[in-house]
C-alpha cells in the first residue's frame, strides 16, 4: 500500500481551508538562513523568490503581515539548549546582519516583527495573543526551514486552533530530503498545502465576492 493510501485510510490530510481573516507569517527569511555559508542552502533562495509576489499581494489587499527573526542577547544570556545543539545560532543578535530580514522581503512600518529564541514563532512570544486581538483565524505560512522553524510553527498554529495554509513553494530547507518529508507530513497533519499562485487566486476570488 502506498504511503498516501495509508494516510488517506486513516483520515489524515483533510482540508481545513481559509477562515474569515488570513495573515501572512514569514518565518526566518533572514540573511543567515539564505546564505549557504551560514544556515542556508537547498531550495531556500527559490522559496524567498516565490514569496515576493505573495507578500506584495497581501500588502496590496491590505491583509496583515508578520515576520519572525531569531534574536539572542549580545552576551548570550538567553541562549539555551538549542544553542548547544547549534552553536552558531548565538551569532543571531539584534544588530547582526545575519538576523535581518532579507532585502527582497523587508518589513514595512507597522508590520509585526516577532523576535524569538526557539524554533516556533509561538513559543515564548506574544504572537498568539496579538493574532487573537486582531481577529486573525488563518495563518498563511512561508519561510524556512521546512523541517525546523516552519514545522514547529505549523504544529503550534494548529495547537492554538488557527487554520493553517502553507505556501508549498514558499518554504525551503538546506537539504531537500528533510524539506520534502516534512512538507508532506505538515500537509497530512497540520495544515493545507497550496502554491502561492493558488493562495492568491483563492483570496482574490473571495475579495471579489
Amino acid at each position: 500500500m502506498a504511503d498516501e493510501d495509508i494516510y488517506r485510510k486513516q483520515t489524515f490530510g483533510q482540508k481545513t481551508g481559509f477562515g474569515r481573516r488570513p495573515m501572512l507569517l514569514v518565518v526566518d527569511f533572514v540573511n543567515g538562513f539564505t546564505d549557504p555559508e551560514v544556515f542556508g542552502g537547498g531550495n531556500i533562495a527559490e522559496a524567498v523568490a516565490a514569496t515576493v509576489p505573495l507578500l506584495a499581494f497581501f500588502r496590496e489587499h491590505e491583509l496583515p503581515v508578520a515576520f519572525t527573526r531569531i534574536v539572542y542577547a549580545d552576551d548570550g544570556a538567553d541562549c539555551g539548549i538549542w544553542c548547544e545543539k547549534v552553536p552558531r545560532l548565538r551569532e543571531l543578535t539584534e544588530a547582526s546582519p545575519e538576523s535581518q530580514v532579507v532585502a527582497a522581503l523587508a518589513p514595512l512600518p507597522g508590520e509585526l516583527i516577532v523576535r524569538k529564541t526557539q524554533a516556533s514563532a509561538f513559543f515564548g512570544t506574544p504572537l498568539a495573543g496579538v493574532l487573537l486581538a486582531k481577529g486573525i483565524d488563518t495563518i498563511v505560512l512561508v519561510g524556512c526551514t521546512t523541517s525546523g522553524c516552519v514545522r514547529a510553527t505549523a504544529i503550534d498554529a494548529m495547537s492554538a486552533n488557527f487554520r493553517l495554509v502553507v505556501a508549498s513553494d514558499c518554504v525551503g530547507d538546506r537539504a531537500l530530503g528533510p524539506h520534502e518529508a516534512n512538507l508532506f507530513d505538515i500537509g497530512q497533519k497540520y495544515g493545507d498545502l497550496l502554491t502561492a499562485h493558488a493562495i492568491m487566486e483563492t483570496l482574490a476570488t473571495r475579495a471579489a465576492a
